[in-house]
């Protein structure tokens, strides 16, 4: 990877940030994501449902409580975009199982966004016990097959083959690996942070700002921008922007959870590799690379076509969906001490604040008749009160 970025970088000069982290992650032949894509214990990072199968619960019961407030519709997409190792819809689909009473109803099937050949594979093995079959090349699905629960699954390459319809949609940890381009204000202006070859050691990158302002720093920067150092990720406000036009023409719902602030924070794009911050630009395609998701701007993206809810910490959404309730029963139980400590142990990485518990967020788009009653501004008395959006309000459990 390296030896193909110095060649690109000799021949044509220094590329934007977002270009290096396109190569790096999903390069066709050697990107970190086409390659390895190592989440897990055994892999390069961790996520929540790898720590603890009540974090896929409790988000299986979000969706549920939106889908039971909005007027229980008779069906039900599940998209999930980028889903990792599918330890977060296997969770999810355990909760539709166990409510299957509720659900009888209506209609269920599970879309999955997966660009990765690998982690397709591993998703299918997870979620259907391998049993899945390629699709025809003219079919938008490029392969479908029935989770171990019964429940139909699609995987696509894109958001937009995704067949429209009343959707719940489910964003963790995805906009985090989108490409960024990032900006530095200099006595001249913006300049946009790009990479180069040093020409000190040759085998080596860095970073350089561009001479003048290029296209990005014309469209990316707000005006009343008053930082010094910026991060944009356009990929990001385009997936918002079709992720809000759905909602608002199909309805359903979107919860993004990831690290990220709300417009806040300036330099946040670092490396991991075997769970421990790597720099950047050394070994491309071996690490995997990250930034902070801007929330203000998924916000400003969304484009007053849905109503938007949150950033709120992680532990408070969990705590409000009714996480230590779920620990309880899950002690009562466990019969053996590792058990119990496992739970204990897990737990504590969701919540305590100097671990999950506050550098992840939750955030989530909701059509607006589903925080305002359309017809409330005429007459406020006659309508019953909306429910509270689950997670996102104290629940008083009865």
């Amino acid at each position: 990877m390296l030896r193909h970025l110095a060649r690109k970088l000799r021949a044509s000069g220094p590329v934007t940030v977002a270009e290096y982290m396109r190569e790096a992650l999903t390069n066709p032949g050697q990107g970190y994501y086409t390659r390895r894509g190592g989440v897990g214990e055994s892999g390069d990072f961790i996520t929540s449902p790898e720590i603890s199968q009540v974090f896929g619960e409790l988000i299986g019961i979000w969706y549920i409580s939106e889908w039971m407030a909005m007027g229980k519709p008779n069906t039900f997409q599940l998209v999930e975009l980028g889903p990792g190792r599918g330890t977060l819809t296997e969770d999810i689909l355990r909760v539709f199982k166990q409510l299957a009473s509720v659900l009888s109803k209506c209609d269920v099937s599970v879309h999955l966004v997966e660009v990765s050949p690998k982690l397709s594979e591993i998703q299918a093995e997870v979620l259907t016990g391998g049993k899945v079959q390629p699709n025809p090349a003219e079919e938008l699905a490029y392969m479908k097959g029935i989770s171990k629960t019964g429940i139909p699954i699609s995987w696509y390459r894109d958001i937009q083959d995704v067949p429209p319809g009343y959707s719940f949609y489910l964003a963790h940890e995805f906009f985090d690996a989108l490409p960024i381009h990032k900006f530095q204000r200099t006595e001249k202006g913006w300049r946009e942070v790009l990479v180069d070859i040093d020409p000190e050691v040759p085998d080596q990158l860095r970073f350089v700002l561009s001479p003048s302002r290029t296209p990005a720093t014309q469209n990316f920067i707000q005006p009343e921008e008053t930082r010094d150092h910026v991060e944009v990720c356009p990929e990001a406000g385009v997936i918002v922007q079709r992720l809000a036009s759905r909602i608002e023409k199909d309805g359903g719902a979107a919860l993004v959870a990831d690290y990220g602030h709300d417009g806040t924070k300036t330099d946040t794009f670092r490396g991991f590799r075997n769970h421990k911050l790597h720099d950047v630009l050394s070994a491309p395609g071996t690490a995997d690379l990250t930034a902070d998701v801007d929330f203000s701007y998924l916000r400003k993206m969304a484009q007053g076509k849905t109503a938007t809810l949150g950033p709120i910490k992680q532990r408070e959404f969990l705590k409000n969906m009714g996480i230590d309730l779920r620990l309880q029963v899950l002690l009562q139980n466990s019969g053996d001490t590792a058990t119990r400590e496992q739970l204990l142990h897990s737990y504590d990485m969701l919540m305590n604040p100097e671990k999950m518990g506050d550098c992840f967020n939750f955030f989530a788009l909701l059509p607006h008749h589903r925080l305002v009653h359309p017809d409330k501004k005429d007459k406020p008395e006659s309508k019953s009160p909306l429910p509270p959006v689950a997670g996102f309000n104290e629940l008083s459990l009865q």
